[in-house]
């Protein structure tokens, strides 16, 4: 089966016939090598916690599907590890992100989207993602890192390049790489010469109390996850949600009547459509019986996170967005050791994201002359654009005495 087949426009529908036809499925992965594809919650929740099933490529067969190719200065990162070197170097970073220090971050992540917002005016159009959904996560997590301004517009280029590359330049993504690698490699030795209040300067400054370092891969791998995943994972989280709230005017008429539930929203907005259609690749360390197929050692498998949190079995009416919802235990963020070490970050920044926009703009709506457009991708779940159409609770009595709307993008 070619995993390409309609899962980039219409990823529920091909994975509603998947999961009912069966719980694993032999596919051509992204690349066109063979994987496993897994589509049922507890399928998929309970191998994403399985310890036999290894993210370390040294466990993959070969002609199997790998994932994304990366230097060794880029690829020793936490997506690429099993214990013991994942439980490290997960707990050395860990602490940057645990509530309490999230929780400090909300008025920072506040007052960023205010600012964004002021941007827009009180009416007009725009593409969301560009003026809002990207600047907003992309600016949190360079300022925490220690990113300078002048970098940021590249680092948005180079991770589009590698999450959703362009037919057209095969080249780009090799690119990308080279870039960001360089990169890298200058951002952290400034951080040695000039180190500042940020988590890159603690990072290459910091010892585990054995008194271990991390290795120089290891930390320049580390600086790229959280920079790459911290900034993709939240802008298609807000994207999402946006265009689904926008999608279903009752459900965000129920939001703004009570801004309260915007928490216990995101989850139910998570779960619908997610940040991620596949989590990360795996590899079986022995023979793995998943559902009723045996996967041997070495073989990829592929967790569909969407096609879990769309199983009946798990959330009855799936295909339905209900606020109401007991959304909790959804995958999309994932599960086990594995779990996304910044969730709560970008739980924060989506629910400021949204009550921020909700705020300021009450007629905000889908743009009448172009829809939504998805990236080519067949892991991330995100939007290229997002047009629409907004006004301030005052912008009546503005647009009474101003030209017609401004167009802002």
């Amino acid at each position: 089966m070619d995993l390409a087949d309609g899962l980039i426009d219409h990823p529920y529908d091909v994975y509603r016939r998947l999961r009912d036809t069966a719980p694993v499925h032999r596919i051509a992965g992204p690349d066109g090598s063979p994987a496993w594809l897994v589509t049922r919650y507890d399928d998929v929740r309970e191998a994403l916690a399985d310890p036999r099933l290894s993210l370390d490529k040294r466990h993959a067969a070969p002609g199997t599907y790998r994932g994304l190719a990366l230097p060794p200065a880029l690829d020793a990162n936490l997506l690429n590890m099993d214990p013991p070197d994942h439980t490290r170097i997960r707990r050395l970073v860990g602490r940057a992100f645990t509530p309490r220090r999230v929780e400090q971050l909300r008025a920072p992540i506040r007052r960023t989207a205010d600012r964004l917002l002021d941007t827009l005016g009180p009416h007009g159009t725009t593409d969301l993602i560009a003026s809002y959904a990207a600047p907003l996560p992309i600016t949190v997590i360079c300022d925490l890192l220690g990113v300078p301004d002048r970098h940021r517009r590249d680092f948005r280029e180079w991770t589009d390049a590698l999450v959703a590359p362009d037919p057209a330049r095969p080249q780009a993504a090799k690119e990308a790489v080279v870039a960001m690698l360089g990169f890298f490699t200058r951002l952290l030795a400034d951080k040695r010469k000039e180190p500042a209040d940020d988590l890159l300067s603690d990072l290459v400054g910091v010892r585990e109390s054995d008194g271990d370092r991390l290795g120089e891969d290891e930390l320049m791998s580390l600086a790229f996850l959280i920079l790459f995943a911290g900034y993709e994972n939240t802008v298609q989280l807000i994207g999402n949600a946006v265009l689904a709230l926008l999608r279903h005017p009752e459900q965000l008429a129920a939001l703004r009547a009570d801004p309260s539930r915007i928490p216990a929203a995101v989850e139910e907005l998570a779960r619908y459509d997610g940040p991620a259609l596949l989590a990360i690749r795996r590899f079986p360390t022995e023979d793995v019986t998943i559902g009723d197929v045996t996967v041997p050692a070495g073989d990829t498998v592929l967790l569909s996170l969407s096609a879990a949190d769309r199983d009946p079995a798990r959330f009855p009416d799936p295909d339905r967005l209900d606020l109401g919802r007991d959304a909790s235990g959804h995958l999309a963020l994932g599960h086990g050791i594995h779990y996304c070490l910044g969730a709560p970050l970008a739980r924060a920044e989506t629910e400021i994201a949204l009550a921020a926009l909700l705020e300021r703009y009450p007629d905000i709506g889908l743009a009448d002359d172009a829809g939504p457009r998805w990236r080519r991708s067949l892991r991330a779940r995100g939007l290229l654009a997002l047009p629409v159409s907004y006004s301030s609770s005052d912008a009546s009595s503005d647009a009474s005495s101003d030209s017609p709307s401004e167009t802002n993008s």
